[in-house]
């Protein structure tokens, strides 16, 4: 149990005035994005259904419904706003596929709720200190094989956050990681099928992080050798390959959370890479669609495996063109971008879309894991007998290629744009500082209201 406990004493000891300026940064970065991406996708399919299905069973009024407003009981809510900020695919992300922004945000506000306020430090602490352990504990491609890192790691880092806000000791806090561990869970499946279930195991990981802080709170046990155990994280998910050291080494110096992504485009992480690739060859050469004889895209197995599949039209066509190379680049190619709307599905239903996506063809290529996850050699044909090529190593918004400060605020500002209904323009506009200034707020809840229509 000593990686347990080192991991806990972490979470229970540090000092908000300890901890570096970069991973403050990069998680004030985070909240804004999920704030923005909450607010754009609380319309997407499935997030009214949920809403509804929550509000009609009614409960204690305890935690808000973002944009829409109302409180329901608060495990509920933050399985609402979870859903919501993970709809739409923009929120930040890690390798090989974890996001934790869209459970650690939603579940501290509500957790600050239910607790009855939260200054804008302890929640900041709290956020990022729930964001590093859900980063160290993040496993490889290999390691997950299909199960869902956002399922089986994010539960840890909403555990994480609303224990610190609910202020629970140091033993209730080892409890609720270990009740956490019982929780974790998902597949990829749903990735690739272009199920709404992607977006509703962001919620169950948010749900379930709060529960479980709710019940260690009251007294409810868990696993304590939750991670090193016979049966415990390392074995099950780890395969037996993990060294403790790398989970637990370094705590207070070193910063996983740092591998963080902020993705350009709002598609799959796997999809920006070969995004970036067709519209850099578009401005750099001229490209025309009508133009185009065969694209070849080459991409690392894992990569092929989940955004690599023949396009395929289902029943939530935005989620099937989210984790899809050939839909991103065809729609790309012919619109010179990549934006929300060309997710909404009157934009993916478009004959010259699915005419152009046709000429794509993906492949898995091994040798590409040795350049990154986000690899992509592009060759373009054209009916001209033109051949051009474009190769890149670390897509834009992954460590390595970051995404600038001015970028991090259009992000924002293009999922307000999005809002089916607006925000007062005056609320938009203060959202930014009021983030980027937490530290400041006496009660995080203040910040609340600003994110209601």
């Amino acid at each position: 149990m000593d990686a347990e406990k080192k991991l806990v004493d972490y979470l229970t000891d540090t000092r908000l005035s300890s901890i570096p300026s970069e991973p403050i940064r990069t998680v004030k970065n985070m909240i804004l994005t999920v704030i923005g991406t909450t607010l754009a996708g609380a319309s997407s399919d499935g997030c009214e259904a949920m809403r509804s299905h929550y509000q009609a069973m009614g409960g204690a009024t305890e935690s808000t419904i973002f944009v829409h407003g109302g409180k329901i009981p608060a495990q509920n809510a933050v399985f609402v706003n979870s859903v919501m900020a993970r709809a739409l695919d923009y929120c930040d992300a890690m390798v090989p596929g974890i996001h934790i922004g869209s459970s650690v945000v939603p579940t501290a506000f509500a957790a600050a709720e239910l607790a009855g306020g939260c200054s804008g430090r302890h929640f900041l602490k709290a956020v990022l200190l729930g964001t590093e352990l859900a980063s160290r504990l993040n496993l490889t491609e290999s390691a997950y094989d299909g199960f869902d890192p956002t399922g089986v790691c994010s539960v840890f880092a909403a555990a994480a956050a609303a224990g610190l806000i609910l202020e629970l000791d140091s033993g209730q806090l080892w409890h609720a990681l270990a009740l956490a561990f019982n929780r974790s869970g998902g597949s990829f499946q749903s990735n690739i099928d272009g199920s709404l279930a992607v977006r509703i195991i962001q919620g169950w990981s948010s749900q379930n992080g709060l529960t479980c802080a709710q019940f260690a709170r009251a007294g409810i046990t868990g696993p304590l050798d939750f991670l090193e155990g016979i049966y415990g994280y390392f074995h099950l998910f780890g395969r037996d390959h993990i060294d403790p050291e790398r989970i637990t080494g370094d705590l207070g110096k070193r910063y996983a959370l740092q591998h963080m992504v902020f993705k350009k485009y709002p598609s799959c992480g796997v999809t920006q890479g070969p995004t970036d690739a067709i519209l850099d060859l578009m401005n750099a050469e001229d490209l025309k669609a009508e133009n185009i004889r065969e694209i070849n895209v080459h991409v690392p197995p894992y990569a092929y495996k989940l955004v690599g599949h023949p396009f395929r039209l289902g029943k939530t066509p935005r989620v099937n063109a989210q984790f899809s190379i050939q839909y991103c680049v065809a729609s790309a190619l012919l619109r010179g971008h990549s934006r929300l709307q060309d997710f909404d599905e009157t934009a993916i239903q478009d004959t010259a879309v699915m005419s152009l996506m046709k000429k794509i063809k993906v492949a898995a290529d091994p040798q590409l894991d040795r350049r990154g996850h986000t690899a992509v050699d592009m060759e373009v044909l054209t009916h001209q007998n033109d051949r051009y090529l474009k190769k890149i190593d670390i897509a834009p918004g992954f460590p390595g290629n970051p995404l600038s400060q001015e970028e991090h605020l259009e992000h924002y500002r293009k999922c307000v744009a999005y809002m089916p209904q607006q925000l007062p323009t005056e609320n938009a506009e203060k959202i930014p500082g009021l983030v980027h200034g937490i530290e400041e707020l006496e009660d995080i809840r203040a910040l609340i209201p600003f994110c209601l229509t």
